[in-house]
């Protein structure tokens, strides 16, 4: 990885923080993206304690804002030519409804749709690697998602699982529609299940709500060190140069349910995403 432009969207905390570390380490150049400047400078910090000899830079944007993630490609354009891998990692879990700023439900919203927009914005950097790749972490929560067409933003029957399993479904759908897109290039585009990790995700950053279950249930879930090992494999092992379009846990190719195969799907979701992100 040594000296490879890296970015890892959600890198705060958690897996993102271990996946920069770990890159770091191994001689990358990472761009740490976070939304809050103030968890991001104590991450960089961290980051920069830990990161061994590659170098670690920090940028904000936030996911949950189209105009942010527009401003925010234009000014990584600026500084990198070419971007070797994007790690798609930041993801939210709402217990109860909340929206982006443009409208979406926050975890369709983030999880789905910031990453899509970011992900088509910085492409052209992407293919000017020598090898690209393109990382979307999702969840095996996928399993039990649907796209709710009829209502995708939950607006009628909010569920937070419902929500989360949808945007999870979504990450996959958005991964093999791109893996076709990017046949003939020397990009790939896998997504991954990083395993049940004991991070803040479900924790209400402004009440919270959430932390006391997560404390309590801390000894059962993997470090995330542990959780990132996937997501470090998949940006830098020579294993997987020609692979793409799949879905990884624990390092290994997995079976996916079957919406998650269904490829009309995939290009229906596909063309709604450009639509309600503005690229259409």
């Amino acid at each position: 990885m040594k000296d490879k432009t890296v970015l890892v969207t959600g890198a705060n905390s958690g897996v993102g923080l271990a996946t920069t570390v770990e890159l770091a380490r191994r001689g990358a150049n990472v761009v740490m993206v976070c939304r809050s400047a103030e968890r991001g400078e104590a991450a960089l910090r961290e980051a920069l304690q830990h990161g061994g000899t590659g170098k670690v830079e920090l940028m904000l944007c936030d996911l949950g804002s189209l105009e942010s993630i527009r401003e925010f490609a234009r000014t990584f354009q600026a500084r990198h030519e070419v971007l070797d891998v994007l790690i798609n990692n930041a993801g939210v879990f709402s217990l109860k409804r909340q929206t982006t700023r443009d409208g979406f439900e926050s975890q369709l919203g983030v999880n789905h749709l910031g990453h899509f927009l970011l992900t088509n914005l910085l492409l052209e950097q992407v293919k000017r690697a020598r090898q690209g790749r393109i990382l979307n972490v999702s969840s095996g929560a996928h399993k039990v998602g649907a796209i709710h067409w009829d209502d995708p933003h939950l607006t009628r029957k909010y569920g937070a699982w419902k929500g989360y399993a949808q945007s999870k479904l979504a990450n996959i759908l958005f991964t093999k529609a791109l893996a076709e897109r990017l046949r003939g290039t020397a990009v790939t585009a896998n997504s991954l299940h990083p395993g049940a990790v004991g991070t803040q995700l479900g924790k209400d950053r402004e009440t919270g709500f959430g932390g006391a279950i997560l404390a309590m249930l801390k000894p059962f879930f993997l470090t995330p060190a542990q959780g990132a090992e996937t997501s470090v494999y998949l940006a830098a092992s020579e294993d997987v140069t020609r692979v793409s379009g799949e879905y990884f846990y624990k390092k290994k190719i997995v079976p996916v349910s079957k919406r998650a195969k269904d490829r009309e799907l995939a290009e229906r979701l596909w063309s709604w995403s450009e639509k309600e992100v503005g690229l259409a």
